[in-house]
């Protein structure tokens, strides 16, 4: 859990931008429920090359609601939650494809183990998530996918 709980947060842009070191699971709790600062958003852009039109898609958000938090400098703690969710997903995708322009052309691409599902535009509920971790976990141990 250590290493995937880095690899998130390195997703979210790391300390600089989190505003602290998170070394546990109660910490990353603790800085969903207070909301990450809206450079978060950013960070996992950068990290994966979404649009901010597909990020806003697959948090289930509207680009005007990311542009907002840009304002106001936090997210809720649900939208930060669900960034959280992205950010797993893309550390996972980076580290069972390789590097990040595999994993972001995966998660765009219909998937025939997903039923020809779009990755990405199912990470918008915990189940589609869970569905897309499932996938890479059967690619990260050489099943079919």
């Amino acid at each position: 859990m250590v290493n995937e709980l880095q690899a998130v947060v390195k997703e979210l842009g790391g300390a600089p931008v989190l505003g602290r070191v998170l070394h546990s699971e109660a910490e990353l709790r603790a800085a969903i429920r207070e909301g990450f600062p809206q450079p978060a958003v950013e960070g996992v852009m950068q990290g994966s090359g979404l649009t901010l039109k597909e990020l806003a898609g697959s948090l289930d958000l509207s680009p005007r609601s990311l542009q907002r938090r840009r304002r106001e400098g936090r997210l809720a703690p649900h939208e930060s939650d669900r960034l959280y969710r992205l950010a797993r997903i893309v550390a996972l995708a980076k580290r069972y494809l390789g590097d990040g322009e595999k994993a972001g052309r995966w998660l765009r691409r219909p998937n025939r183990a997903l039923g020809h599902s779009v990755p990405l535009e199912m990470i918008d509920t915990e189940v589609g998530a869970r569905a897309v971790e499932n996938v890479l976990g059967r690619i990260a141990y050489g099943g079919l996918s």
